[in-house]
């Protein structure tokens, strides 16, 4: 029997046809790309607006040159010149040495260079896609094992994090290195929800991914990772052992693939391993940037002993360094919140089954939020930008902290430790706050403490009455709690960005000291002049000049793209390239002319200050910006027999 136009089924539409495609292709499944019944269409407009709200806050005026780290910018203009360059992570065109990092994050920007050219919007970009990519990541990890309220307000949180919104506006690895961190415990999550092995193991390549970026720093989150899969996992504890072992496994693995093979490949056939003495790639991540940053100096302590060129160091180790000053307020706004959302959520999932997933997600924040607290106390010195990490945490204990508060709501001991969150986030955000800064809207002050204690009011009369209390006043003061927790990093988010500020900078900095900062961040893209004259001097010779650490190349490299030879690599004091590997650029014709201390005590500048010109002496009369002096080697000047 023939059927009729009425018995066939109507037309699909495009979008309805090309999902159905993906469904048989396996590329669209229910649970990985569909909201499900726990994802109502307001929660994902919500997140979308929040999303583009924080891609816009980080975008805007980030491009400054005041935002970008000079150093990592040459080497990203470097890495996009050749394969070997990019694949190594070489600092300089002519690959000599490579940065003193791991090149992870680092291929991202330079792919963007090389699409785009070298350009300072071409190395913020990346990390405006992977910020805005961490708050969509850590609202669906939060609305799986919460709900989608606790996924849009640690989201909510994350946007608004100072730290964060300054870290994104720059060309910083920790960027990176936080999307594939909260990857991971989303993965985790995923694994508790489902009780799949699959998550767990993606986990591990997440971490792995995570160390390419920000090396040992990735691993400080496995604690948490671990602690919150054997604690609230499905399944017998043998078969959890065995599925953290392969996730700890996996991650190790992929953490040591690149040292690995950089370290089997013939060293004279792959640039020199900076932040080592001895070219090895486990001496640069382990002890340079690892375990020798509890008890040595660290690498800008080691360029400012090299050469004065005005590094800012942070404070000396201490149990309150995250807590006070200029660090303080890039993160700390929160912190004392977070902790009682922790102990109160556990306190009052207490009685809860071994799997319930409010509480494994209060331990996985817990656990990721104390250990990189201690681990960030404990090194020589931090970077402000470093405290972003924290972000993430505090978001997942607030969001989880404020749904339990409503959960609870009838037991007056749930608005007791809302009442206290709100006092000490209101008395601690007054202390914090400077008397004057960059930015500082005189409001805030008196709003931070009025918000804080009226919200706190609030909850102790929802406390007392909290048996005949209606819904409507309880959400006003939720809704209260709210508002009064987030004023203060919310209005030092938005003088990041009015300020336009990024990584190097925190909200409501001295007017000298934004000044200063800006001089130095911007002193290495003001060398048009300079460089104009080093073209003309050597423009017949293969490297524009040589520098004393990678440190004074970098502005020369990323301005023009052409060889500066780094001697020393960034601290100045790796011996590449040799006297002898020097004397023979010199000899050969390669390089001329030489930017470095006068007073350097190194043999191979030393050799260069005895047999070259001064030019600095014959130069015009004026005060140089840094203690460096300018030699010039014609090449015709024969090395000596003998060192």
């Amino acid at each position: 029997m023939q059927a009729t136009v009425t018995d066939r089924p109507p037309p699909a539409t495009w979008p309805e046809f090309w999902r159905d495609f993906a469904r048989r292709a396996g590329l669209w499944t229910q649970s990985r790309w569909e909201a499900g019944s726990d994802q109502p269409a307001w929660a994902r407009l919500a997140i979308l607006l929040i999303a583009a709200a924080s891609a816009c806050s980080y975008a805007w005026s980030a491009d400054r040159p005041v935002n970008i780290e000079i150093y990592y910018a040459a080497a990203a203009r470097s890495m996009s010149m050749s394969v070997s360059n990019f694949f190594f992570g070489a600092f300089d065109p002519a690959g000599t040495v490579t940065l003193d990092k791991l090149p992870g994050a680092f291929w991202l920007q330079a792919v963007s260079v090389a699409l785009f050219g070298a350009h300072n919007w071409a190395l913020v970009l990346p990390q405006v896609i992977e910020g805005t990519l961490t708050v969509l990541v850590l609202y669906r990890m939060v609305r799986r094992l919460i709900s989608p309220v606790a996924g849009l307000l640690a989201a909510g949180v994350l946007a608004v994090s100072p730290a964060t919104t300054a870290l994104n506006r720059g060309n910083i690895s920790d960027t990176l290195m936080i999307l594939l961190a909260v990857l991971a415990a989303d993965s985790v999550g995923s694994a508790i929800s489902t009780g799949r092995r699959r998550p767990v193991l993606l986990a591990g390549l997440w971490i792995g991914l995570a160390f390419q970026a920000k090396m040992l720093e990735a691993w400080l989150v496995l604690p948490a990772l671990v602690i919150c899969y054997l604690a609230a996992a499905p399944g017998g504890w043998l078969a959890r052992l065995r599925r953290c072992t392969a996730m700890v496994l996996i991650a190790t693995a992929v953490s040591l693939s690149w040292m690995t093979l950089v370290t089997i490949w013939p060293a004279g056939s792959r640039p020199y391993i900076d932040g080592s003495t001895d070219n090895s790639a486990f001496q640069q991540v382990f002890v340079y940037n690892g375990f020798g940053r509890l008890d040595q100096a660290s690498p800008d302590q080691l360029v400012n002993r090299t050469i004065k060129l005005g590094l800012a160091i942070s404070p000396p180790p201490s149990w309150h360094r995250l807590l006070t000053g200029e660090i303080g307020r890039d993160t700390g706004w929160l912190l004392a919140a977070a902790a009682i959302a922790l102990v109160a959520g556990l306190v009052a999932r207490r009685r809860e089954p071994r799997t319930d997933p409010v509480r494994a997600a209060l331990l996985l924040w817990g656990t990721w939020l104390a250990t990189l607290f201690a681990a960030f106390s404990a090194t020589t010195t931090i970077n402000t930008y470093y405290t972003a990490s924290l972000s993430p945490a505090i978001g997942g204990l607030l969001g989880a902290g404020l749904v339990l508060a409503w959960r609870y709501r009838h037991h007056a001991l749930s608005w007791l430790a809302l009442a206290a969150a709100l006092l000490a986030t209101a008395a601690y955000g007054d202390w914090l706050l400077p008397a004057s800064g960059t930015g500082l809207p005189g409001w805030l002050r008196p709003a931070v403490l009025v918000l804080g204690i009226a919200a706190a009011v609030c909850c102790l009369a929802a406390a007392a009455w909290q048996r005949r209390a209606a819904v409507v006043p309880a959400a006003t003061c939720a809704l209260l709690a709210g508002v009064a927790v987030l004023i203060g990093p919310a209005a030092a988010a938005t003088a990041v960005v009015t300020s336009g500020f990024g990584p190097f900078q925190t909200p409501f900095e001295p007017a000298e000291q934004t000044v200063a900062i800006a001089k130095l961040q911007s002193a290495g893209f003001a060398i048009r002049r300079a460089l104009v004259t080093l073209e003309r001097a050597n423009a017949r010779l293969p490297y524009l000049m040589a520098t004393q650490t990678a440190a004074l190349a970098a502005p020369f490299i990323y301005a023009s793209g052409r060889e500066v030879l780094p001697i020393g690599g960034f601290t100045g004091t790796i011996p590449e390239p040799t006297l002898a590997g020097l004397q023979h650029l010199i000899g050969r014709g390669y390089v001329a002319t030489f930017l470095q201390s006068p007073t350097t005590t190194d043999p191979r500048l030393v050799w260069v200050a005895r047999h070259c010109l001064n030019f600095s002496q014959r130069a015009a009369t004026q005060r140089p910006v840094l203690p460096v002096a300018v030699y010039f080697c014609p090449f015709y000047v024969a090395p000596p027999t003998s060192g």
